[in-house]
């Protein structure tokens, strides 16, 4: 490997991107040597030994291709030439490997093209190794599905704790979801990176489950297009990696306008993120921390968090100031009412294995109304190789094999098809009106003016609804470790720390998270998956 990787003592299953990228262009790797050796990890890890279970299909034609690029090292024009990289299989793919969403009613389904963040990886030289595993659907599906499960792929399992699971046989600490088997590959040493999308969370929930950096980037810095969508109003695709700098260096790559997405048109980015990756970053910045001491029972986002992760999230903020941050503390106006007023509907939960079978689920009025129309839309412009060519086709094989496709039923499913499918409701309209009224104009906008913010720092995932509903982006980093899950004990798993901020400002906190990252240095691998 190279120099760097030499220097951090690892071979590939702790190498980061950069540190691929330079072994490269040193020539001490090659495109086939990396590409084999990932695929050996996949065999040992993810097949074999604690059986992972991330990635859902190797690439048929992987080593084909790698053998294509050994001579080719990376550039400026391909700065990721040779460099293994799995995608969600949400993502479209124009070549031998399907694109399901995770669903047996699309196990035959592939692409009629490669979706355009796909082409511009490829564009870039990247090996696409294979397609991740996630929640099926993204997790709109069903409610209270597992995440990182699917009818097709099965469970996902958690690197730092695999073989813990509940009464019903569901782990007891999961991946995160829905982009778990993006973010368990890389925590596992299976890619030198990969690509996961979120609507709310899916990008953030498997990062701090992993212990990653990602970016959950502004709606419209990366296209949409040829991804198997819940909500216009929210998707995005975003890169898991290992460090703040590998983020930066697969952001320059993905973000771009793109004719076939509408909402790239406005985009605003740098030349290269990582220009702005500074160890000093933190100093004269004023970070939001929504948890106002005289307001303790508005304190949702820091105040319910078990004795452990208070303990990470207070050396966190010491880290912060530390570096010459300036914190503000302070309560979000709105948060208590995210989802709130009009913005959620009533949806009766008869997953059999939920804990709360029977009782009402309050699922995303938008997501729902936007799930119809937009999936149906993917269907009929962009999957080959398959019949089903609507919601209700899907809807209607799940019923046909029951037993294996619906194991936690099909609740959201059912309650979006039962929606028009052309978004002409008041109630829909209404709904997406109140989102973006709440989290972004009371919200977000209100609480980083009034204060003079840079950014707002959330716990893990905790944060991930009132900067998705207003489109706005986010970076988690590795911040330490807790443990258990409600009255379980649980070895150790990671927790993270996410910075957020206004439209197109995913330059300022990559900045941010670098200097913290740099000067906390918290990410651990997971244990028992060791070089080959």
């Amino acid at each position: 490997m190279a120099k760097s990787t030499r220097r951090n003592r690892s071979g590939v299953e702790g190498a980061s991107l950069a540190g691929v990228i330079e072994a490269l262009s040193e020539g001490t790797a090659t495109a086939s040597g990396l590409a084999r050796a990932y695929l050996a990890r996949i065999k040992a890890y993810d097949r074999g030994g604690p059986k992972l279970n991330s990635v859902r299909e190797v690439n048929p034609d992987a080593l084909k291709l790698a053998a294509r690029l050994d001579g080719v090292k990376p550039s400026p024009r391909q700065p990721l030439a040779g460099v293994p990289i799995l995608v969600k299989d949400n993502i479209a793919t124009g070549d031998r490997q399907h694109t399901t969403a995770g669903s047996l009613a699309l196990a035959s389904a592939r692409a009629r093209d490669d979706a355009p963040v796909v082409k511009r990886l490829r564009d870039a030289g990247a090996l696409i190794l294979g397609k991740a595993n996630l929640t099926e659907f993204a997790n709109i599906l069903a409610i209270d599905m597992p995440a990182g499960y699917s009818s097709l792929g099965g469970q996902v399992r958690n690197p730092y704790v695999p073989k813990l699971v509940d009464d019903r046989g569901i782990p007891v600490v999961l991946p995160g979801g829905s982009s778990g088997g993006s973010a368990v590959a890389v925590a596992a040493g299976l890619c030198a990176a990969a690509i996961g999308t979120e609507t709310s969370g899916s990008l953030l929930s498997p990062a701090t489950q992993n212990g990653l950096v990602t970016v959950k980037p502004t709606v419209g810095l990366i296209s949409r297009a040829g991804i198997l969508p819940i909500s216009h109003s929210q998707d995005t695709a975003g890169p898991l990696t290992r460090t703040v700098r590998d983020s930066a260096i697969l952001l320059n790559v993905m973000a771009a306008r793109d004719p076939l997405d509408p909402a790239t048109r406005p985009m605003k980015r740098p030349k290269d993120y990582t220009a702005h990756l500074d160890k000093d970053g933190l100093k004269g910045a004023r970070i939001g921390v929504p948890s106002d001491p005289d307001d303790p029972l508005n304190d949702i986002y820091f105040g319910k968090l078990p004795p452990r992760a208070k303990a990470v999230m207070k050396k966190a903020l010491a880290v912060l100031e530390d570096c010459g941050a300036t914190l503000v503390r302070a309560s979000i106006p709105t948060a208590g009412w995210i989802g709130g007023p009009g913005t959620t509907m009533a949806v009766l939960n008869r997953n059999p294995l939920s804990r709360g079978k029977g009782n009402l689920a309050t699922p995303s009025v938008v997501f729902l109304y936007e799930l119809k129309r937009d999936l149906n839309r993917y269907l009929s412009d962009w999957a080959v190789g398959t019949k089903i060519r609507t919601m209700a086709d899907i809807i209607a094989f799940n019923r046909r094999n029951e037993k294996k496709a619906l194991r936690f039923g099909q609740d959201l499913f059912l309650a979006a098809e039962a929606t028009r499918g052309d978004l002409a409701e008041l109630e829909y309209r209404s709904a997406r009106a109140m989102d973006l009224k709440s989290a972004k104009v009371l919200g977000l906008d209100a609480y980083m003016a009034r204060h003079k913010l840079d950014a707002v720092l959330f716990p893990g995932v905790a944060g991930c609804a009132i900067a998705a509903k207003a489109g706005y982006p986010s970076v988690q980093v590795p911040a330490g470790f807790t443990s258990g899950v409600n009255d379980r004990k649980t070895p150790d798993y990671p927790l993270g720390l996410t910075f957020t901020g206004r439209a197109w400002s995913e330059a300022t906190l990559l900045r941010l998270a670098y200097a913290y990252e740099q000067a906390s240095m918290m990410r651990r691998p997971p244990p028992g998956l060791s070089a080959l």
